[in-house]
């Protein structure tokens, strides 16, 4: 199969996050691109990418916001293939802050679909969140909105040869923010670790996993799919377990705007999904741009993918092996 990034320029979004770090080191070492653009408004992780990468002539930092339509439109002269992969993603300061959520993950990814309908950009991933799904706190609504508005863009952008699909994912093992060296900090200081429901599930995923589906995304897009990958689920109290074994286990409650269990496709959407061999894949509601990327196996009516009724599960064992794996 041929290699779509060999000799492509492509431009990430919020590129100095966790995945766009790794997503950078994967392109850079299995795939030959011509250039990538690490787009982020931060310049001090932009300073410290560059101590890794900054010799390498295919990478090129952008600073800037996608707030900013304009400087947007500047980075995306002569790319191929964007992932948006810029958020912001902390559930209790959007409570705080709406606005500010508002205008960064709904605004900003109708400037990311503007911008990338303007420079000629081929393909667009975006990087969504199981919390969309049938949202019940701020942050998952503004992420909802940006998977509808991305979605729905593939009707007046097809034609013009730019093709937009989303990836929605759940907790991603070892990126920024991850509960473990929380865990672990408290189980050092023989601090009892803080669950807020024992009954807590969760969908979990390694970061090369993520960047891995989200390039078989790329090749497998026409436009208008939301993919979800197949991935295990995980009790909260089993991944406390394999990061402190022994230490004691404190319920809290569930904090506001947070949920029991996370859902990645609602029993309404999937009535639109496919099932294949890794993966599930929601269709366009509308396709007037004549969308024929349709194979795959019905799921069966009724059917919600959801962490706490997942028919795939990591133990304390295959989580504590996961984490000396990745050196987490």
């Amino acid at each position: 199969m041929t290699d779509q990034f060999n000799n492509a320029s492509i431009l990430i979004t919020g590129g100095t996050g966790s995945f766009g770090k790794a997503f950078l080191e994967t392109l850079l070492t299995q795939h030959n691109p011509r250039r990538v653009v690490i787009f982020s408004r931060d310049e001090l992780k932009q300073y410290e990418m560059k101590q890794k990468w900054g010799d390498d002539l295919r990478v090129r930092f952008f600073l800037g916001d996608i707030r900013d339509l304009e400087r947007l439109t500047i980075a995306m002269y002569g790319v191929d293939y964007v992932v948006h992969a810029a958020a912001l993603k902390q559930v209790d300061t959007a409570e705080y802050n709406p606005m500010e959520y508002v205008k960064t993950n709904i605004l900003g990814s109708e400037n990311v679909i503007q911008a990338a309908m303007a420079a000629g950009v081929k393909k667009v991933v975006a990087l969504s969140t199981d919390k969309a799904s049938s949202p019940v706190n701020l942050y998952g609504a503004t992420k909802l909105t940006a998977d509808k508005l991305f979605i729905s863009s593939n009707h007046y952008s097809y034609a013009r040869g730019t093709s937009f699909a989303v990836v929605r994912y759940g907790n991603v093992m070892g990126s920024r923010g991850s509960v473990i060296p929380f865990f672990r900090k408290l189980a050092e200081a023989k601090s009892p670790i803080p669950i807020t429901d024992f009954r807590m599930t969760r969908f979990w995923i390694t970061l090369p996993q993520a960047v891995d589906f989200v390039i078989d995304s790329f090749t497998d897009m026409q436009g208008g799919e939301l993919y979800v990958p197949r991935i295990p689920s995980m009790r909260v109290t089993d991944l406390a377990e394999a990061v402190a074994p022994g230490a004691p286990l404190e319920e809290i409650g569930i904090r506001p705007g947070e949920k029991l269990h996370e859902e990645m496709i609602s029993t309404e959407d999937a009535r639109r999904a496919v099932r294949r061999n890794d993966r599930f894949v929601v269709m366009p509601t509308l396709a007037e741009w004549g969308y024929t990327n349709t194979q795959g196996e019905e799921v069966a009516d009724g059917f919600s993918y959801a962490s706490d009724t997942n028919d795939m599960w990591l133990d304390v064992a295959q989580l504590r092996s996961m984490l000396e794996t990745l050196k987490l």
